[in-house]
């Protein structure tokens, strides 16, 4: 109930009037049964805008800090995830993708759409990064499609770190269905799933039209905060007279 009064009264129209969401390619999403929506990830605000313009109800695999953060923000926050139905998941292993994957799955048994980000995390510059096999794992157990979709704008509405966003117009970008059933029984095929994951992002890189970067975007923003954190332990900044 909370996630239709969400997305119909209290944060759709707003997200429209904010955004001025351009929606292309709607048509390539199924009307019913189970479906992956593989998108981008380039800000906060691509967790509202995609299930405001969608026909149907969509649940998001959402990290696991939204629904443990600290104080007032973070109770408010973890409520509103859990009210709109998304799934908390622990991104500190290998175990817990192997979570993540059966929270998935649950979902798409159920015969509902599944959004997940393969990159893993938010683009800190903007660029599209190398995705993880989690989304081919799911598609070739479920047997289900992968509808691609780009986000086109949103990382300069709302960069990483900015709170409340620009007001400026975004495109939400749908592209055909990928289909799998050739690969039906390769799910633990290591090859398998890496080539799968590159084709689900290929179409999104197509969609998108970002730079993109053949490395994991958390390996890329671990190595810069380390690279910042010992120029800055060799440089440190003189004391203000």
């Amino acid at each position: 109930m909370f996630y239709y009064l969400l997305k119909y009264v209290l944060l759709g129209p707003l997200l429209r009037v904010v955004f001025r969401p351009r929606i292309e390619g709607l048509e390539h999403v199924p009307s019913s049964g189970p479906a992956i929506v593989a998108g981008n990830h380039l800000s906060f605000s691509d967790h509202f805008l995609m299930p405001a313009v969608l026909k149907r109800r969509i649940t998001f695999l959402a990290k696991a800090e939204y629904f443990t953060g600290p104080g007032v923000r973070g109770r408010l926050t973890a409520f509103f995830f859990r009210s709109a139905g998304q799934i908390p998941v622990d991104r500190s292993g290998k175990e817990a993708g192997q979570a993540a994957i059966r929270e998935g799955l649950g979902v798409l048994r159920k015969g509902e759409l599944l959004g997940i980000y393969p990159e893993g995390t938010r683009s800190h510059d903007g660029r599209l990064y190398k995705g993880k096999v989690g989304v081919a794992v799911m598609a070739l157990r479920a047997g289900v499609p992968v509808i691609p979709c780009a986000m086109i704008g949103t990382f300069e509405a709302q960069p990483p770190g900015k709170v409340i966003p620009n007001i400026r117009p975004v495109v939400i970008r749908f592209g055909k269905p990928l289909e799998f059933s050739r690969y039906a029984g390769m799910e633990n095929e290591k090859a398998v799933l890496r080539a799968i994951t590159d084709e689900i992002m290929y179409a999104i890189l197509t969609l998108s039209e970002q730079e993109y970067v053949d490395e994991y975007a958390a390996v890329v923003k671990a190595e810069q905060a380390a690279a910042k954190g010992e120029k800055e332990r060799r440089f440190p900044r003189a004391p203000l007279s």
